[in-house]
């Protein structure tokens, strides 16, 4: 867009008002990839947060080649695969399970909302995938990218990134049936 590549340019020349124009026009698309990858408000908040700086310190780096939006995901993507290698996930996912496990002991409610239930069946679905296969479907079927912008963005070829989706899909269709079946199962009294 020219409107981007003027505001990164503006940037560059160190105009303060362009970054806050870019930040407000990315913020919430790259919030939304982030908290999908990591599942928590809080750490999506704060990577986020990393990012923009990252994208601030970095922008004479952007060369005008590709979609400013692509460069930005690319430096999403990026960012959140070594927010996985780090300590900080480590610790961050031995807490999760400690509290996933207080909650779910507490919460042994049988009725939820279908709409609330299904929504969290595919989110866990979603998440148990490989990080390679949950990275392409979030950006293809939550932020609506194309697989060659997808390729782009993850730095692999456009085969790479259909056969990433295809096994994705493939495996929550797996993951997401048995989940149903599983649902009838508990509901289906057993007759002795």
């Amino acid at each position: 867009m020219p409107e981007d590549e003027q505001l990164v340019k503006e940037v560059v020349a160190g105009s303060q008002a362009a970054m806050e124009v870019l930040t407000r026009k990315y913020y919430k698309q790259i919030f939304a990839y982030v908290y999908r990858k990591v599942g928590n408000r809080e750490t999506a908040y704060d990577l986020t947060q990393e990012i923009f700086i990252k994208v601030f310190q970095r922008i004479q780096s952007y060369s005008n080649k590709g979609k400013f939006s692509s460069w930005l995901y690319t430096l999403a993507v990026n960012h959140c695969r070594d927010y996985w290698r780090s300590a900080d996930y480590r610790q961050t996912s031995k807490q999760t399970e400690l509290n996933e496990t207080l909650v779910c002991e507490q919460n042994n409610v049988p009725y939820i909302f279908e709409r609330k239930e299904t929504r969290e069946q595919v989110k866990s679905a979603v998440n148990s995938l490989p990080d390679y296969q949950r990275e392409v479907l979030i950006l293809k079927y939550f932020h609506h990218m194309k697989i060659k912008e997808i390729a782009d963005v993850t730095e692999t070829n456009v085969s790479t990134v259909k056969s990433r989706l295809h096994q994705g899909l493939g495996k929550l269709a797996k993951l997401l049936k048995r989940g149903v079946e599983d649902e009838k199962q508990k509901s289906t009294p057993t007759i002795r």
